[in-house]
């Protein structure tokens, strides 16, 4: 009797929070996380890391 209540409670359930939904979830915030990470990989490597690396050679006067 208890599984027919429990099945009965499932089927009536109208939540509309299924597995799909909450993978697509997972999936925009892994994509979203990605995107985000390689923006600051271009902007640290292209912009932050080179002119960060001259001005150390500029202050200590270093000629390489």
């Amino acid at each position: 009797m208890y599984a027919v209540v429990v099945i009965k409670n499932a089927l009536d359930n109208r939540r509309g929070e299924g597995f799909v939904d909450s993978a697509v979830k997972i999936l925009i915030a892994v994509v979203i996380g990605a995107l985000l990470l390689a923006g600051l990989y271009l902007l640290f490597n292209g912009t932050i890391l080179p002119t960060l690396t001259q001005r150390i050679k500029e202050m200590f006067n270093y000629r390489g």
